[in-house]
């Protein structure tokens, strides 16, 4: 036979080739081998081979380590030496010999188990179907030779008896009531009693306590024809008091009418099987770092909470998040932060685990405890408060001291009102929220800031196609002489004309736009849109001169290419540039180290008028005022609102009057314009009129409106 080429695969041929000739020595020397050495290294090199296929395969499977399995016992190497031997050196020896250095082991660890586990089952599996189709061959044939001659009955019988005695599993035989009439020396062994000792004890005397009930009752359906024969997996006693997991088939046989004669019961045991396959579940379903369980416990044990949970059952979980743990794990290395993460673990399972919650490792440095608990929101809370003080409490490492934090996400609900992802998409909002209120804290999840946190998302998300699809407009609101209270300019304002929130305020939006980058694009497509009005009213209206103010976000004045920007738009529509003003904040025009933007210069070359808008509230130092080109200052409206005169609000605070009198009087020394801000009353206008401010905007002078009013008001 000869042995495919491992080169290519994946993993070493010459370690391949080492690996099978010393499973090829270790089968030889546990058990029977009806094959010369080197028929057995071959053999054994194929099924090498196709393990380390499967190991190194893009796409793992474990299926070829159970048709591996199902080969030894066809190639008759049965003794249950070898299968403990094959799935031992699966872990000790199959990684060092067969795999190069550079495959990830973690993964390669997680995938040798799969095939432990494929590989025991397949080699059971082949096992139990081979004796139990000859057992069953062999018994078909004892019972139905009954009726044949004597010498035929005797002949049945000894091949019967032979096979009894001789069979390599348990049989035994009982009458319908349950008392043992007679086992082979396998079925005693297995359970520690001698033959005679069994033929005086009842088959429910041997069942484990656990699966008495339900055993007795599958015999009793049996004995009662409502099954022909059952087969499960049970634990049964041993004599001194042990337990063995066997895997159980037993067949009723009747006589000739039909009436139940006895039961025939076959009896393997498979105590090493389900201990590994225990083994691999807990494997399967724990940290391997931290030991605690992992998320698919954690979620198999959540999903079992909402399937049994009450129509008043109640659900808590506490998200856990260490705060700054990336930056530990940079700074000190990866292995000081999995000590460390061990450390929090075992905390948190000694001081909430104690108390009936599951505590599970989700990954990273992110926990979760599901709160075992009807209190409410208090257990809850108490549980993220325990929690905290065992994480912040300070933790030696090595010879490292460290103090962590975490920040915990709490939700708290009716189980009937959520289900597992909406809890776990809650508890993550939640954490969120605690990190962003300032860590090493808790939040409780507010179904109504959660609504409006996704709301504002679904804004954010369609801020873009609303661009593209022309959904927003430009409202504009005067601006007007003090003086003689005519229409001087006007103030840009836009406004998202939302298919099905109708329109929406810049408050909402602009934020948004911002946060996202697109404050850049929506701003450009302002200015045009306000340059081309104010154009039409030029036009239309020549002697007017009506500027247009369009605000510029800090981030559009960081543009590069806002000079470019303005020009573009002054030379698309028209408008001359002494009829555009730009408003800028006082952050953004001092710049981010104290120093005016230099596109400031630029932009006042083209001829543009320049604005700082809600002058006063920023950190502008007023030394700079007379270098920059700067044309007007607004007045933020706090220190208007704080200029009042009428009825029972006649007392004012005189200070914002002071500041609003020395601000004129700085700005008109400057030679700036001054523009006061959400003027709402007619007593704040004359007022403002008689310190002197240029022009005021507000309520009192008109809300923002679209274009066309503007015309109107212009043309009337």
């Amino acid at each position: 036979m000869r042995a495919p080429d491992p080169e290519g695969g994946g993993f070493s041929r010459p370690g391949a080739q080492a690996y099978a000739a010393e499973w090829a020595r270790a089968v030889r020397r546990i058990a029977f081998v009806p094959l010369s050495a080197a028929e057995t290294e071959r053999l054994l090199l194929v099924h090498t081979v196709r393990l380390g296929q499967a190991l190194t395969a893009p796409t793992f499977s474990a299926d070829a380590a159970e048709d591996v399995g199902r080969a030894l016992v066809e190639a008759h190497l049965t003794e249950p030496a070898v299968l403990d031997w094959s799935v031992r050196a699966l872990a000790d020896r199959f990684l060092a010999w067969v795999l190069p250095v550079q495959v990830d082991l973690p993964e390669a660890r997680e995938r040798i188990a799969a095939l432990q586990a494929a590989l025991a089952a397949g080699f059971a599996r082949a096992l139990r179907d081979r004796t139990f189709s000859q057992q069953e061959r062999i018994a078909r044939s004892a019972w139905q030779a009954r009726d044949a001659v004597e010498q035929a009955l005797r002949d049945s019988e000894a091949r019967f008896r032979a096979v009894f005695t001789g069979a390599a599993i348990g049989i035994g035989i009982a009458g319908i009531d349950g008392t043992i009439i007679d086992v082979n020396q396998p079925f005693a062994d297995m359970l520690g009693y001698r033959i005679d000792e069994l033929r005086e004890i009842n088959v429910a005397a041997l069942f484990h306590a656990d699966d008495a009930a339900g055993l007795w009752e599958l015999y009793q359906e049996l004995i009662e024809g409502k099954h022909d024969s059952v087969r499960v997996e049970k634990r049964y006693h041993r004599k001194d008091g042990s337990v063995v997991w066997t895997d159980l088939a037993v067949s009723l046989i009747r006589h000739d009418d039909g009436r139940p004669r006895f039961t025939v019961a076959m009896i393997e045991d498979i105590t090493q099987r389900y201990e590994l396959q225990q083994r691999l579940r807990f494997q399967a379903l724990h940290d391997p770092l931290t030991g605690l369980p992992n998320r698919t416990l954690f979620f198999e044990t959540l999903a079992e909470v909402f399937a049994g949970a009450g129509p008043e059952q109640r659900v808590g979980l506490c998200f856990i998040d260490l705060d700054g743990f990336k930056a530990i794990n940079d700074s000190l290395g990866h292995d000081l932060g999995d000590r460390l993460l061990k450390v929090i673990a075992r905390r948190l399972a000694d001081c909430v685990a104690g108390r009936g919650h599951l505590v599970a490792r989700m990954g990273g440095d992110e926990f979760v405890v599901l709160v075992d608990s009807d209190g409410g929101i208090d257990d809850a809370v108490e549980v993220a408060e325990l929690a905290l003080a065992a994480v912040s409490a300070p933790i030696h490492v090595g010879d490292q001291q460290l103090a962590v934090s975490a920040s915990i996400g709490i939700v708290e609900c009716p189980a009937a009102e959520t289900s597992a992802s909406e809890l776990m998409k809650a508890a993550d909002t939640t954490l969120y929220w605690a990190k962003a209120e300032g860590r090493g804290r808790w939040a409780v999840y507010d179904p109504e800031r959660s609504a409006a946190d996704i709301a504002r998302s679904a804004l954010a998300a369609g801020l873009p196609a609303a661009l593209d699809r022309g959904e927003f407009v430009v409202h504009y609101q005067p601006i007007v002489s003090l003086l003689d209270r005519s229409l001087v300019a006007v103030e840009a304002l836009v406004r998202w004309q939302h298919p099905e929130l109708g329109l929406i305020g810049p408050d909402r939006f602009i934020g948004l736009a911002e946060e996202t980058g697109l404050i850049v694009q929506l701003g450009a497509w302002v200015l045009k849109q306000a340059c081309r009005d104010a154009e039409s009213w030029h036009r239309a209206y020549p002697g007017t001169r009506v500027i247009v103010s369009v605000n510029l976000a800090a981030r559009q004045a960081d543009d590069p290419a806002i000079v470019e920007t303005v020009a573009e738009a002054l030379q698309h529509t028209g408008l001359p540039a002494e009829l555009l003003q730009l408003e800028l904040t006082e952050s953004a025009v001092m710049g981010t180290a104290g120093e005016p933007l230099r596109s400031l210069r630029r932009l006042a070359d083209l001829g543009v008028r320049l604005a700082i808008d809600d002058f006063g509230t920023g950190y502008s130092n007023l030394a700079y005022l007379r270098r920059l080109p700067i044309h007007c200052l607004k007045l933020a409206g706090p220190f208007v609102e704080g200029i009042r005169a009428d009825g029972a609000d006649a007392v004012a605070d005189h200070r914002d009057e002071r500041i609003v009198d020395a601000l004129v009087r700085l700005a008109h020394a400057l030679e700036l314009w001054v523009t006061a801000e959400a003027v709402e009353t007619e007593a704040q206008a004359e007022r403002l009129r008689a310190l002197r401010c240029d022009t005021g905007q507000g309520r009192w002078f008109g809300v923002p409106v679209p274009a066309d009013h503007i015309r109107a008001r212009l043309a009337g």
